[in-house]
């Protein structure tokens, strides 16, 4: 008989970490770019010649760290508005782990499945579309 472990509750110190993780690997990235040009090359796109969701984000970065907001819009506007969703996670979660209430999606929003679905539903219109 072979038992899994239930996942973890959620823990906002933990999800502080990853974001802090995750948003320090894109800083540099962007950091990198700004400085030099040299930016991260798509697999997806050296192989087929179209972009995939991600392609312009190190350069959506670039132009973040400079000020410009229509620049960082015209590289990818769907990372900017996922960024944008991240910063509004990363201060819940801040609230959270100084004492504050927890701060949760209602009902049916609470599954990962439900936003994992929709994020992957809207890259994949995203991907369409920026391709047509």
């Amino acid at each position: 008989m072979v038992t899994t472990a239930a996942p973890a509750p959620f823990s906002a110190v933990r999800a502080l970490r990853a974001a802090a993780w995750f948003g320090g690997l894109g800083l540099t990235l962007s950091a990198v770019k700004a400085a030099t040009g040299w930016g991260i090359g798509c697999p997806w796109r050296a192989l087929t010649g179209t972009r995939c969701p991600l392609c312009g984000a190190t350069t959506m970065g670039a132009h973040l760290l400079t000020g410009d907001l229509p620049g960082a819009w015209a590289a990818n506007p769907f990372v900017l508005i996922l960024l944008g969703i991240g910063v509004v996670a990363v201060i819940a979660w801040v609230i959270e782990a100084a004492g504050g209430p927890a701060l949760r999606p209602p009902g049916r929003l609470r599954s990962a499945a439900v936003w994992w679905l929709g994020l992957g539903g809207a890259a994949v219109a995203y991907w369409i579309g920026r391709n047509l």
